[in-house]
């Protein structure tokens, strides 16, 4: 049977460890380079929730793409985001979803004066209004639908 000292210690371990996990999630920023999401990857995590809630100031988009059921992520899907509604006006960024449906870059994104949205599968899904914030899943699988592909 373990003591209370060793099990004060072990959860003293556990503790630290913890807080420098989060430390190393506030300080991604410095600590990296461009990051951005690719095809077959699978370093991401937390699909479908609000990338920005952890990664505000480091991912300037990120988001979910589910398949058309909703119910579960589509991998490897494409994003563009062009000047233009339904693919019109200039293709400014393309970003590649990984093997979890999630994209997301630390690029520089400039919105200007509003970008439309297209997600790619083997079909196109064009996002009618334009977005000034890359924070997609803040209301995608919130206050509106998912993102979502076939």
């Amino acid at each position: 049977m373990k003591s209370k000292c060793q099990s004060a210690a072990l959860f003293s371990l556990f503790v630290l460890f913890i807080i420098a996990q989060s430390c190393n999630k506030e300080n991604e920023n410095e600590n990296s380079g461009t990051k951005i999401s690719s095809n077959g990857s699978n370093e991401s995590h937390n699909m479908g929730k609000n990338c920005m809630s952890c990664h505000n100031g480091w991912f300037n988009v990120a988001g979910t793409v589910y398949g058309i059921s909703k119910t579960s992520t589509y991998p490897n899907a494409t994003v563009k985001l062009y000047t233009g509604p339904n693919e019109t006006g200039t293709l400014k960024y393309t970003i590649m979803a990984d093997a979890k449906g999630n994209f997301y870059t630390t690029e520089n994104i400039d919105f200007g004066n509003g970008l439309y949205p297209s997600v790619k599968g083997t079909l196109v899904n064009n996002m009618q209004s334009m977005i000034t914030s890359g924070a997609c899943n803040s209301c995608h699988n919130v206050t509106t639908d998912k993102i979502w592909t076939n």
